[in-house]
């Protein structure tokens, strides 16, 4: 029989338990087969709430292309030239060309619209300008376009998954946990509890910085980028705009998780200050290969701005490793000091 402390705290016996109950080889299996049927079902309930949403999913993916034109517009050289009641440019040109005296000096000019007219027997073809509010409405930078029959149901389909994922993130890890869970001892809780939770808001972190900053200036690029290989990027297919900015806003949350798998690994003795230190030029070269492989569209531009970000938590998590070495190697002086004073 095992005696009871004096001081009625436990055994370390007692702190590394909880396993919970032993089950068998079968009953293992069935709460694996209940804990998928769980997973599935909110899986598909997320995936019907989305579908249902489609539009307003759309709208919300459509705010970092819509940032990208004012931005974009707003830095490029020269107004353009559009025909007719068409929102088609055939060029830009700047106003400076045509002389000074042409132009109202209070209205900003957007673009120049050639419009025919008739002046007796003749057709002329008539220059008007326009307030630059209704050029950036007319004259977009990249035209969102649907270009199969079927396109548009993949594309539904395609928000449905990607946002069901998201929505039902939350249920998948409590009934992965509830299966998991009760086979870990005390300290590996705590671990995964805290690993878990920094996790969650790292990925959303990175989620919300590409979102509202990166995918911006990535669009942007990208089709400058185009602009400068001298192909046209003015048309993008729906399907693929989609899956880009899905996999662009999940690739830089999972690139945020940096810290917490370099951070694990010092906590289990795999990694310490000096190995972190002497791994930074490899962390670089990794840093972009991931970017690389992450970033949907593959060129160097968006390849950076995401490898930046990611170069950065490696060095903060380079920070917290050294101030981890300098509490415990205090803490062992201490008690060194409390052993020698004693004795």
């Amino acid at each position: 029989m095992v005696q009871e402390p004096e001081d009625g705290r436990s055994h370390p016996e007692e702190e590394e338990d909880g396993g919970g109950p032993v089950k068998t080889f079968l009953e293992h299996l069935e709460d694996l087969r209940w804990t998928l049927v769980k997973c599935l079902v909110s899986l598909v309930l997320a995936m019907v709430i989305c579908l249902v949403a489609g539009k307003f999913l759309v709208a919300v993916l459509m705010w970092p292309l819509n940032n990208a034109e004012h931005v974009f517009h707003r830095n490029r050289q020269g107004i353009p030239v559009l025909i007719g009641t068409s929102t088609n440019a055939i060029g830009r040109v700047q106003l400076g060309e045509f002389g000074a005296g042409l132009w109202d000096s209070n209205v900003a000019v957007g673009a120049l619209r050639l419009m025919p007219m008739r002046a007796g027997t003749n057709t002329l073809l008539v220059v008007q300008a326009e307030p630059g509010a209704a050029a950036a409405a007319g004259h977009k930078l990249v035209s969102i376009k649907n270009y199969s029959p079927v396109e548009g149901i993949l594309v539904a389909m395609k928000l449905a998954l990607y946002g069901g994922l998201v929505l039902a993130a939350p249920f998948l890890l409590l009934f992965i946990g509830q299966f998991v869970l009760p086979a870990l001892k005390v300290h590996e809780k705590r671990l995964l509890y805290h690993s878990v939770g920094i996790g969650s808001v790292l990925f959303f972190i990175g989620v919300t910085f590409c979102y509202f900053i990166v995918s911006a200036i990535a669009l942007g690029a990208t089709v400058q980028f185009s602009q400068w290989l001298g192909f046209a990027a003015d048309e993008w297919r729906a399907d693929a705009y989609i899956g880009f900015m899905c996999k662009f806003m999940l690739g830089m949350g999972v690139a945020f998780e940096l810290p917490v798998v370099i951070l694990t690994l010092v906590k289990i003795g795999l990694l310490d200050y000096e190995k972190l230190v002497g791994f930074r030029t490899y962390a670089i070269i990794g840093n972009l290969v991931v970017a690389a492989f992450a970033t949907p569209s593959g060129d160097p531009i968006t390849m950076m701005v995401m490898a930046a970000p990611m170069q950065l938590l490696y060095e903060i998590s380079l920070f917290i490793c050294w101030l981890w070495e300098r509490k415990a190697r205090r803490l062992a002086q201490a008690e060194q000091a409390q052993g020698q004073s004693a004795a």
